[in-house]
């Protein structure tokens, strides 16, 4: 979902890369569940996309979902 959030706010993975310092690589594994964020990555790629409450509840809740599935 990370990734429709940074799609709807225009930002490419670059750019993304840029506001959070975070490896463009590993922004990529996130977006296409190859790895689950750490608690700072997921904390600053939210504040870059500007993701509501609901949003990071919502994204909260399906990373759970997923790691309790596998």
């Amino acid at each position: 979902m990370l990734k429709e959030y940074r799609l709807r706010k225009k930002i490419s993975q670059e750019k993304l890369e840029e506001l959070t310092n975070i490896d463009r690589k590993t922004i990529f594994r996130i977006e296409n569940d190859i790895n689950m964020p750490l608690v700072d990555n997921f904390g600053k790629i939210a504040i870059a996309l500007d993701m509501t409450n609901e949003e990071i509840g919502k994204e909260i809740r399906n990373i759970v979902t997923k790691k309790s599935s596998k």
